[in-house]
């Protein structure tokens, strides 16, 4: 559909799934539902000799309206578990990915990379504010937290919105598909600069990604 933000990371399709299947599924059941409720408004509605009756209910009909919402929602709960574990919990952790740490605060977002000795807190170090680089094709771990109160990263066209807490390291994954430029939003009210509070991710080639990071080391 147009109005969705075009798709640039690996579980971006499988979020949309989920997202449609929601859609069509509460779409059928609300015009059911609407339809049946005109059809009665319509058929019982008070005419010249006919007399209202009282009518007890059908336990069969109680039993299956309850039974069918309760199959659909167990069905996508197990389905969006599993996209969400793909998120938090890769069956392969792959040795290649590239790993930085988030972290938000009002009004900014700071982004750390461990340079080459892969550690945190050393003198390699690389570290950005509201600019994310992250190479294509590549899974990215990103270790989200946050330095005051709860903010939410979210990039609409990663299909990825995790919150930010403070006390609290949370591990997502991400791989992008497509190069380009995408810009960050804090998805959570955080204080009176919460609507200035956004920055840009940047994806593109490895090679670009490694030329950039020995750059930006170059300026500090």
């Amino acid at each position: 559909m147009g109005w969705m933000p075009e798709s640039v990371s690996t579980i971006g399709p499988k979020v949309d799934q989920l997202f449609w299947a929601i859609v069509w599924i509460t779409g059928f059941f609300f015009f059911l539902v609407q339809g049946v409720l005109l059809f009665f408004v319509l058929k019982y509605r008070a005419r010249p000799g006919h007399k209202a009756s009282y009518v007890h209910g059908n336990t069969v009909l109680e039993v299956v309206w309850t039974v069918i919402p309760a199959i659909i929602l167990l069905g996508l709960t197990i389905a969006s578990q599993k996209v969400w574990a793909q998120v938090r919990f890769p069956k392969q952790m792959p040795a290649t990915s590239v790993e930085l740490k988030l972290t938000a605060e009002q009004f900014a977002w700071n982004v750390l990379y461990p340079g080459p000795d892969g550690q945190y807190d050393t003198p390699d170090d690389i570290s950005t504010i509201n600019q994310l680089h992250m190479p294509v094709g590549t899974p990215v771990k990103l270790i989200v937290s946050s330095k005051d109160v709860i903010h939410s990263f979210f990039v609409p066209e990663f299909r990825m919105k995790q919150d930010a807490v403070p006390g609290l390291n949370i591990t997502i994954w991400l791989e992008a598909v497509k190069a380009g430029e995408f810009e960050i939003r804090c998805a959570e009210l955080c204080g009176l600069g919460h609507y200035r509070m956004k920055g840009f991710v940047t994806t593109e080639p490895m090679a670009d990604f490694e030329k950039w990071l020995v750059e930006t080391k170059a300026t500090e």
